[in-house]
């Protein structure tokens, strides 16, 4: 496989630093969508990866060599990103960062005016200009590149989505892996009431804790209780006392059912998505949607550009147990109803997950559980639905892996026999 057609993965680019990932690949990236996308202007930041100054530099001065001018945020989250892209009146923007993959990768995400993805025409046209073996023609004009510090914007904006004085004095734990995201932490703790710890261990007289991944853009909840809290369980919670009449709600091939019920209940349509930023968002904007959310731990609004909004959900989160008095271990009782289990293994390539895939078809629609064939549907790899059990499966969009998601009514509902092979 071509290495260009190896890293640029579904919506993102991604890959090993520096066989697959590198500084000339990421000057060839900046130019290439600086032509397609007929930019102007463009915000660039970074994660605080160890490789990922040498590819900002790269990709700027790619960019530069269109002409266009490169406002430089510096290290930062994707979510501050997006908001400065929007903020500013860009004509896009691109962040440096593999997201959650692990260190020894690293990517960029690129983003249109007001943080709108690029497509998969755009991206596939992108690509191809990468690959050529000539890239455009310059201009012969040099663009700017300026500096500027947006953090103070970017924590009145999410300041702006609540209440902070009806937001109690809450002891919360954050686990923040990198600068750019404890910056954020404090700063938008410093205009709140709550006492901020940031430790590895959650203390035990910590009402509730967070963290983030390497980018900021996904969130999950502890509970000392409970440990890890699902994903889904935050976003039933948030469509249970926020989302009420709504309109619709998106959520995902690989998301519990308590989504849907919770969607339901509260007089919404809810409506299932492939797993993926891209897709989600995408439908979020057809449809008209008010919330949509992924069992990753991504969380986006309709009225924030249907964009990645971690800290936002932590707000409504401490709003919501300010206003109910509920611990956040009682909150969570609400909503946990389901046995829910996620499994992910490695692969080798794609075709290995396609097989897989082809062979579990063919398994289960011929096992009948309690008199019953299963309902089998694939948005999004396989789903095979029973009364009181479900199973996805599907390979990831940005490593080489497959993920299993299982759920049903009781761990016991599972059959002893249930098996991938």
């Amino acid at each position: 496989m071509d290495r260009v057609d190896k890293i640029f993965r579904a919506y993102d680019i991604r890959g090993i630093y520096p066989g697959e990932v590198n500084e000339k690949i990421a000057g060839r990236i900046g130019r290439a969508f600086v032509k397609t996308g007929k930019i102007k202007n463009l915000v660039i930041g970074r994660d605080d990866r160890f490789s990922s100054k040498g590819l900002f530099e790269a990709v700027c001065k790619g960019s530069r060599a269109g002409g266009v001018n490169i406002i430089d945020i510096g290290i930062t989250t994707t979510p501050m990103f997006y908001y400065a892209v929007i903020k500013l009146n860009s004509d896009g923007g691109i962040m440096v960062t593999a997201s959650h993959n692990p260190s020894e990768y690293n990517g960029f995400k690129i983003v249109k005016k007001n943080g709108a993805l690029v497509g998969e025409k755009d991206f596939n046209e992108i690509k191809k200009v990468v690959k050529s073996s000539s890239l455009p023609k310059t201009s012969g004009e040099k663009g700017l590149i300026g500096k500027k510090d947006i953090l103070n914007d970017y924590i009145e904006n999410i300041l702006s989505y609540c209440n902070a004085k009806n937001i109690s004095d809450f002891k919360v734990n954050v686990e923040a892996g990198n600068k750019a995201i404890k910056a954020v932490v404090s700063k938008l703790a410093s205009k709140l009431q709550i006492i901020l710890t940031q430790k590895k261990t959650m203390p035990a007289n910590a009402d509730l804790g967070f963290a983030f991944d390497s980018d900021g853009d996904r969130v999950v909840f502890f509970d000392k209780k409970r440990g890890r809290i699902e994903p889904d369980i935050i976003a039933a919670i948030l469509i249970h006392y926020c989302f009420s009449n709504s309109g619709k709600i998106i959520y995902t091939a690989a998301s519990s059912k308590i989504i849907k019920e919770e969607a339901e209940r509260s007089n919404n349509k809810a409506i299932c998505s492939k797993v993926g930023h891209i897709y989600v968002k995408e439908l979020m904007i057809k449809e008209k949607a008010a919330f949509g959310c992924e069992p990753s731990g991504h969380y986006y609004f309709k009225n924030i550009f249907c964009v990645d909004s971690p800290l936002i959900i932590l707000l409504k989160v401490l709003e919501i147990m300010s206003q109910t008095k509920l611990s956040f271990s009682e909150l969570v009782s609400q909503f946990q109803k389901y046995y829910l289990r996620r499994i992910e293994s490695r692969i080798k390539n794609t075709a290995q997950a396609d097989s897989l895939l082809k062979k579990l078809e063919n398994k289960y629609k011929k096992i009948r559980h309690n008199g019953r064939i299963g309902k089998i549907s694939h948005l999004d790899g396989l789903t095979v639905e029973y009364n009181d059990w479900w199973f996805n499966l599907r390979a990831s969009n940005t490593e080489p892996v497959v993920r299993l998601t299982i759920e049903a009514n009781t761990k016991k509902s599972i059959p002893s026999s249930f098996s991938l092979h």
